[in-house]
């Protein structure tokens, strides 16, 4: 194939761009987080921000589950992932929080109840002796 060849092939050889003429793409199931999870997640991660602990978050909508990654800094792994895993629900429940090595912090069918795990023991001070 000349390159006059192969350019004509790569813009389509002469076929109508028009979006009518292009068959339509199966759409793709993607597993999301609702209004309120997002509300609870965001209330908790707001939270670290101000106390100092986290930085930054990733949103990751994939076809089998939701991630939302929490970050000290943006250039590192994450800290935390909380996972949401529609397949599971029934079993184990949907939404885990997994530390860094994947280990599976907690599980459960309650979003704010896994997310328990995250926030900072308030009981627990220093005092002076």
């Amino acid at each position: 194939m000349s390159e006059a060849d192969d350019s004509a092939f790569q813009r389509g050889a002469g076929t109508n761009p028009s979006p009518l003429s292009q068959p339509a793409l199966p759409s793709r199931s993607v597993v999301a987080f609702n209004r309120r999870e997002l509300d609870t997640i965001l209330r908790l991660y707001g939270l670290m921000v101000a106390d100092g602990e986290w930085r930054d978050y990733a949103i990751d909508l994939l076809n089998d589950r939701a991630v939302f990654s929490v970050f000290r800094r943006s250039s590192e792994m994450p800290l935390y992932r909380i996972e949401k895993d529609p397949k599971l629900a029934r079993k184990q429940g949907a939404y885990s929080v997994v530390a860094p090595g994947g280990m599976i912090m907690k599980r459960g069918h309650d979003l704010a109840q896994v997310l328990r795990v995250l926030e900072k023991k308030k009981h627990l001070r220093v005092v002076d002796a």
